[in-house]
């Protein structure tokens, strides 16, 4: 039993996460392939790089959003107290 156990911990310890997998080019021998393997990786970064800077042009600047809300509070303060 003991020894099932160790063997099914040493199977799922080898074995690598389908999401870690990255290819690694360099260990390509073919010049073509390898040169593929380096195109995919390129793009796959640049496509990443794209959805990033779509994503960061909706979020809205934290200073900016409070620049309303300190306008107001700028008029309600004015009215309070002018100069005391």
């Amino acid at each position: 039993m003991k020894f099932l156990v160790y063997v099914l911990f040493a199977v799922i310890s080898s074995s690598t996460p389908v999401s870690a997998a990255v290819e690694q080019c360099r260990f390509i021998q073919a010049k073509a392939d390898r040169e593929a393997c380096y195109d995919r990786q390129d793009r796959a970064l640049a496509a990443k790089r794209a959805s990033h800077a779509t994503g960061d042009a909706r979020t809205i600047d934290p200073v900016e959003s409070m620049t309303p809300e300190d306008a107001a509070l700028k008029q309600s303060l004015r009215s309070i107290c002018r100069g005391c």
